[in-house]
């Protein structure tokens, strides 16, 4: 029953992400092209469906929260990192120059592997290469606070 659910859900979110134009490069380079606003040819339109996801997830959390425990675990899961730290700093930057040169985060990447194109491709080939350094780099001793697996956090 929960592997069928998490598919389900993965399916709306997948279709989500075709509808919203998410998985078109494009179309959030559009977005991300600010100097396109003197112009009037910014594309403002993902700016409506990040709203719209924030808005959703507000909804879910408060609605998931509320419920004593998980539907399909024990417990909740989450996280008791409060402070401010390199990986803090360094995830999200690396994060926002990948999505504004590629206009790929990776759901949506992942999603337009389904069209077979070579960005997409080439796109998912440098995350994974990126998720293995981050590993590789966690287990250098002087680098494991900037690039610690989630697997370790609060370990």
């Amino acid at each position: 029953m929960a592997v069928l659910l998490q598919f389900i859900v993965g399916l709306i979110f997948g279709l989500g992400l075709i509808v919203s134009g998410m998985s078109n490069p494009a179309k959030v380079l559009n977005f991300l092209d600010f100097a396109a606003i003197r112009t009037g040819t910014w594309d403002a339109s993902l700016a409506f469906v990040m709203a719209g996801a924030i808005a959703v997830t507000f909804v879910g959390f408060k609605l998931a929260l509320a419920r004593s425990q998980p539907m399909f675990g024990e417990k909740f899961q989450l996280p008791t990192k409060e402070d401010i730290d390199a990986r803090v700093i360094a995830g999200p930057a690396i994060f926002g120059v990948g999505w504004g040169l590629a206009g790929f985060c990776p759901g949506p990447a992942i999603t337009a592997l389904g069209f077979g194109t070579r960005a997409a491709v080439i796109f998912v080939v440098a995350m994974l290469a990126g998720m293995w350094l981050a590993r590789f780099m966690a287990n250098r001793s002087g680098l494991a606070d900037i690039a610690r697996p989630a697997d370790r956090i609060g370990a």
